[in-house]
């Protein structure tokens, strides 16, 4: 009934019900003997000493079982035990490969606890014994991103590992081994490596600065100033090439890392320096490229942010003429055919620009030369109800009104109009040296009209 022998031991009611029978079986045993020994006197003396004999034999025999069936059930445990390792060994091995989180990363942890258990609870058995190879297993688990050379992805599931000393207690803590700073060389590599490979996106900044807060002295860490020092003189170069904007967008976001990389492991006044000469030069060459490339509103845009942002440079009235023919060309494609000439003719032809219309004018030309020309409000013009009406009032004499006169080299003109009140207008018209020119905006359900007077 006790075979075979099982880890919860033989049930207590067995066990009473044998002490039981034993005591029956003595007893009977005794009342036999002497109802024998009455019978018989002494003519037989060598029974005692072989019932005695009998006897002790007949006690060894549960005794030994006793122990017999303790040894075996010792044995049952060990292979208990063995099963639950192999249990949490196959949990293990079953997640090789998959993304470290959620639902794997609690099966990790259950794998952990049952060897935590083992370590802590069973810390003589055979299970407890192997604990070193299961370690080193499940670590190689967890890192088998890093072993696949996904080090951004490694960086999580290395953190993990870093943590498991302290998860498992002190009498599992001593079965880790080297396995207690496996993870660090590995984690620095992929905190590095993955910074690296994002140089010139926002997505660099966290994992460089998490190296150098948390292994400040090693070999990776030494790296960073001059991974970005490499970052940015290649940004820097390519400015040169066709497509320079998103070569500005990466240098600003390589200035963005230097100022959030902590400590004083990486000088980061010179880096940013750099980026930051690297940028205006970009901004420059990105807003002529986007000109090109017909990006006439984005040009607009650049070049007027790159004026407005570098007052010193020399490259500024360029980059303002160059802004004025892009926003020309929004509303006439045929201003944005190329760039605005660098130079001028001597020749010169006179425009007269009057504003006829309520609000500020704002005129913009490019041709030979380019610029910009502002007249202020005229509070005493009216609305026209025909442009007609606007052109009469416009030969009748515009001395009356806000004026300006401008001396321009003969050529073909690209003109627009800007009026806070109307949309914007453009027109295009050649100058010749043979004409004085009046240019008068007015306001109607049109806008202005052009024409030699």
């Amino acid at each position: 009934m006790a075979l075979p022998a099982d880890v919860d031991g033989v049930p207590g009611g067995v066990v009473i019900g044998y002490v039981v029978f034993l005591v029956v079986v003595a007893v009977d045993g005794a009342r036999r003997a002497v109802r024998a020994r009455e019978g018989a006197g002494f003519r037989r003396p060598l029974r005692a000493p072989l019932a005695v004999g009998l006897g002790v034999v007949l006690l060894a025999v549960p005794v030994g079982g006793a122990f017999a069936y303790e040894a075996a059930r010792d044995e049952a445990v060990e292979e208990m035990l063995l099963d639950r390792l192999a249990d949490a060994d196959r949990i293990v091995a079953g997640l090789d490969g998959r993304p470290f989180g959620g639902t794997t990363e609690e099966r990790y942890r259950r794998a952990l606890g049952i060897y935590r258990g083992l370590a802590e609870d069973h810390a003589g058995s055979k299970a407890a014994d192997r604990l070193p190879g299961s370690l080193d297993a499940y670590y190689k688990s967890v890192a088998a991103p890093y072993a696949a050379e996904r080090y951004c992805d490694a960086v999580t599931p290395l953190k993990h590992l870093r943590t498991v000393p302290d998860t498992l207690g002190a009498a599992a803590r001593d079965r880790l081994g080297s396995l207690r700073t496996w993870p660090d060389d590995r984690l620095a590599t992929s905190l590095y490596e993955c910074g690296a490979a994002a140089l010139g996106r926002a997505d660099a900044n966290e994992p460089l600065s998490e190296l150098l807060r948390t292994f400040p002295e090693s070999d990776q860490a030494a790296k960073v100033g001059p991974a970005l020092r490499a970052a940015i003189d290649t940004r820097s170069a390519a400015l040169k090439g066709s497509d320079p904007c998103p070569d500005v967008v990466e240098l600003r976001a390589l200035g963005a890392t230097a100022d959030a990389l902590p400590g004083d492991e990486v000088d980061a006044a010179p880096l940013r320096a750099a980026t930051d000469r690297a940028v205006e030069r970009g901004v420059y060459a990105c807003g002529v490229d986007e000109f090109k490339d017909a990006d006439f509103a984005q040009a607009a845009k650049t070049l007027n942010d790159f004026a407005r942002q570098y007052p010193g440079n020399d490259k500024r009235d360029r980059a303002k003429d160059i802004a004025v023919r892009a926003e020309i060309a929004v509303e006439r494609p045929s201003a944005g055919r190329s760039l605005p000439p660098t130079r001028s003719s001597s020749s010169t032809v006179e425009l007269v620009v009057a504003n006829l219309g309520p609000g500020d004018l704002e005129v913009l030309y490019t041709g030979p030369t380019t610029g910009t020309v502002n007249l202020k409000d005229c509070p005493s013009c009216r609305v026209y109800a025909t442009k007609s009406q606007g052109d009469a009032a416009c030969r009748a004499g515009v001395g009356k009104y806000p004026t300006t006169t401008l001396r321009l080299p003969a050529g073909e003109y690209h003109f627009l109009y800007k009026r806070a009140t109307v949309r914007n207008r453009a027109d295009g018209a050649k100058l010749s040296t043979a004409y004085r020119y009046t240019d008068c905006s007015f306001v109607t359900r049109g806008t202005a009209g052009l024409g030699p007077t």
